[in-house]
């Protein structure tokens, strides 16, 4: 921080805490006590309390102030958040380093082949949808942000992982990069990709999966349409809180064309029918697939020209969802031929609570003494 910057700050505190003072007196002075009140059962204080806090939305203003500083003297946000150039945001999640990440990159990647295997016992074929991170499409504008070196090559790690357990996994990292010449395949404002972004990975996915099997049933006729262009403002904004006073100064909103995905006409009658009791691909993962906003589950069924069931979830991760699934009763019941797993590649350095599944189940999955995935990490 320069001199001149310590100063404003400074100063810009003593402001703050002036003004507080003097807004909390005046608060104060205008309190009336209610006409019955009892000093023993707390009821003056709360009356009190409620009426400090509808007349003196300080906290509000103070997050607002000390968010604006943050941001326009050191280009800072809250803690989840890495501010770019150009009004891009990124999750500090593809960025900060974890010293447990090697242990826990290990960890995973032996939750995968666990999986990989639970589902073979089925002769179900697993295919990772590996998600590369933005920082990684878009490096161009990240700014002074600099990855860990945890990052640096994970993706790359990901897929020599991938390869050496015979793990179908497409490189999706391509197939986005060749396609930003026609538009942004990730939201400026969001950790997400676009509608645009999650249709070039369903198709880039759709084709290994025909390459390597044969769905069962009549392909169907999938028919995306696009509705209108939107301001979005991307999940991101929120680990920079200048909204309401200083909202001019965010970052402008993507603007998003959403898209939906329906069985065309042809589809009606028997054929659908058909479709609704043999679903043969089954969708694991996280918001990446779980949120309608960016149609990822409706580009599957049109490239992949058939219907599938999507167990992928919000807020929970790749891993949790894919264990919810394994126990689930559709899985046991009606068993698919594929499963595609989404998995965001920030999260294989990332810990897990596997704490709601029984551990005996999850440590046979994991199978932690595979001595090829620690190889990989170099922790022998």
């Amino acid at each position: 921080m320069s001199k001149t910057a310590e100063k404003i700050y400074i100063a810009s505190f003593i402001t703050m805490l002036s003004l507080g003072f003097i807004t909390s007196m005046s608060g104060v002075i205008d309190y009336k006590q209610p006409k019955t009140y009892s000093v023993l059962d707390g009821n003056l204080a709360k009356s009190f309390e409620d009426h400090y806090d509808k007349e003196l939305p300080m906290k509000d203003i103070g997050t607002n102030v000390w968010a604006a500083l943050d941001f326009v003297l050191f280009n800072e946000g809250r803690q989840g958040v890495k501010i770019g150039a150009d009004g891009w945001l990124y999750s500090d999640e593809e960025f900060k380093p974890d010293p447990t990440g090697p242990h826990n990159l290990s960890d995973n990647l032996n939750t995968i082949e666990g999986v990989r295997n639970e589902l073979a016992k089925h002769n179900i074929k697993l295919v990772m949808a590996i998600v590369p991170a933005k920082a990684r499409l878009y490096p161009e504008h990240i700014g002074n942000n600099r990855a860990s070196p945890i990052h640096a090559d994970l993706y790359q790690q990901f897929h020599k992982a991938m390869d050496r357990d015979e793990i179908i996994a497409p490189d999706l990292l391509t197939a986005l990069e060749s396609a930003k010449s026609q538009g942004q395949v990730f939201l400026r404002t969001d950790t997400h990709w676009t509608p645009m972004g999650a249709d070039i990975a369903a198709k880039r996915l759709s084709a290994a999966v025909a390459h390597n099997f044969v769905l069962p049933g009549e392909p169907q006729k999938y028919v995306t349409s696009v509705d209108k262009t939107e301001p979005y403002h991307g999940d991101l904004t929120r680990f920079i809180p200048l909204d309401p006073l200083f909202e001019t100064l965010m970052p402008r909103p993507d603007d998003l064309q959403k898209r939906n995905t329906a069985a065309a006409s042809q589809t009606e009658g028997a054929d659908a029918l058909f479709a609704e009791n043999n679903i043969s691909v089954a969708l694991v993962g996280t918001s990446y697939s779980a949120n309608p906003n960016w149609n990822f589950e409706g580009a599957l069924r049109e490239h992949l020209q058939h219907d599938l069931g999507n167990y992928a979830e919000d807020g929970r991760g790749p891993v949790l969802p894919m264990l919810k699934y394994l126990q689930s009763d559709d899985f046991k019941n009606t068993p698919p031929q594929v499963v595609i797993w989404e998995f965001p590649e920030r999260y294989l350095p990332m810990p897990n609570d596997l704490s709601e599944f029984d551990q005996e189940w999850v440590a046979r999955l994991k199978d932690l003494g595979d001595e090829q995935n620690l190889a990989l990490t170099g922790n022998r």
